[in-house]
């Protein structure tokens, strides 16, 4: 039997790519209503990576009446959603998942923020869903930009519309899923 001096773990050397902290398992919750927002954002990015996001302006009406639009489409029969596009990459898709499609069978709806890109994409109730669709966005998209300038303030980054001018570009290749 040989025995190291040092553990087999104690053998090796690591990289730390962290800021040492007082580890908590709670996500870091920011509250956009605060004036300590953007020192929340970052101190959440360096040392936990997320965050929830309160306070966030995004009406809870969209929130709920989205929901239940996407659930009417993911209820409908498989050859009405496949009317939606095969995932090229937006689109309806759908595929088993895991090593042998053990975890399970998973739906998606892919879709562009710029919603010229979407129009074969809604379905039955086509303008509603559409409509629900592009007030949900404006609002996610105008929650993401507050997010991201108040994280270039945080991290006294001069044009505050480093971060965010990259989604407002009309040929922003940001998607929704």
């Amino acid at each position: 039997m040989v025995l190291l001096s040092k553990a087999t773990t104690e053998q090796y050397s690591y990289i730390k790519n962290y800021m040492p902290t007082a580890f908590s398992s709670t996500i870091p919750i920011v509250d956009l209503s605060k004036p300590d927002a953007k020192t929340l954002i970052v101190k959440a990015c360096e040392e936990f990576g997320f965050f929830k996001v309160i306070n966030h302006g995004v009406p809870i009406e969209a929130i709920s009446q989205l929901e239940s639009e996407a659930f009417k489409f993911f209820s409908m029969p498989l050859n009405e959603k496949e009317k939606a596009g095969p995932p090229k990459p937006f689109g309806y898709g759908s595929k088993k998942i895991g090593h042998n499609g053990d975890v399970g069978w998973v739906e998606y709806l892919l879709l562009n923020t710029n919603q010229e890109h979407n129009f074969s994409f809604y379905g039955k109730n086509a303008e509603k869903f559409r409509c629900l669709l592009n007030s949900y966005m404006s609002s996610v998209r105008k929650m993401a930009c507050e997010i991201l300038e108040l994280m270039a303030e945080g991290l006294k980054i001069q044009q505050k519309n480093v971060f965010s001018k990259l989604l407002m570009d009309k040929q922003s290749d940001s998607v929704f899923r």
